[in-house]
């Protein structure tokens, strides 16, 4: 009997869910610091890309381009930054981060550097609906 699909824990507590892709379910990072995105493959058990089968891993990379490109295009960014890391979550999980030059951790990475700065519930809203309407979810 195969485990069924279920979001870590700390993510379910730091993030926001935004929606679904194919393969992935797209999480919002709940600190407004940054525009900072998390995209999960709704896979059990999984905590490496090369877990995955090589169709998931083109989806993954086929999805994850995808978001990036509307990502820096709906922010504007200067820089996305993706990465998976893993050490705190061992769920596979994938950061995209929008950077600006002046942004307050540049060019340093943005983990442990400042406490998160929860968004209020309209930024919420109307993130969620910039991305949503970006990638018409």
């Amino acid at each position: 009997m195969t485990t069924p699909f279920q979001l870590h824990q700390r993510l379910q507590q730091d993030c926001i869910t935004i929606g679904h892709f194919k393969l992935c379910q797209l999480l919002m990072m709940n600190d407004s610091h940054y525009p900072w995105f998390i995209l999960v493959p709704a896979k059990a058990d999984i905590t490496e890309i090369y877990q995955l089968s090589k169709p998931d891993q083109f989806t993954l990379l086929e999805e994850s381009s995808y978001f990036a490109e509307n990502l820096a295009e709906l922010y504007k960014a200067d820089k996305i930054n993706i990465a998976a890391i893993g050490n705190l979550v061992p769920q596979l999980h994938i950061h995209h981060i929008v950077r600006y030059r002046n942004d307050k951790a540049w060019p340093d990475p943005v983990w442990g550097k400042f406490a998160t700065l929860p968004y209020t519930q309209q930024q919420i809203e109307d993130n969620i609906a910039r991305v949503k309407t970006q990638l018409r979810l």
